[in-house]
């Protein structure tokens, strides 16, 4: 059972942080188009909270040291960035770090509990 509420945590962590890294990188090519879309900083901190109820679940399990800190660093990474763009209004590089890092711990952590 606990697998199985792991795996889904892991599905739920790569889904948000994919969506939300295609997000991040569309959203700025649709805004040259003229047809009145404006960024809402409100859905990258939608997107961000989902991710750290996935990583704080995740970090609750007996998930290997390794994983847990890619998961830690980069969600501290995309939080800090979401926070940035909204009380500062800049757009940092690093969220995509952050985007790619949270990926990638997930599918380890996926990967990690299938063996």
């Amino acid at each position: 059972m606990k697998k199985q509420i792991t795996h889904s945590l892991d599905y739920i962590g790569v889904s948000s942080a994919s969506l939300c890294l295609i997000h991040c990188l569309l959203f700025p090519l649709v805004t040259f188009i003229p047809i009145g879309i404006t960024h809402n900083h409100y859905v990258d901190l939608i997107f961000a909270l989902i991710g750290l109820f996935a990583v704080v679940k995740i970090l609750k399990t007996n998930t290997e040291l390794y994983i847990k800190l890619i998961l830690s660093i980069s969600m501290s990474v995309i939080i800090g960035c979401v926070l940035i763009t909204i009380f500062f209004h800049y757009h940092s590089l690093l969220l995509y770090f952050g985007g790619v890092g949270m990926i990638v711990g997930h599918l380890l952590n996926f990967k990690n509990h299938k063996h």
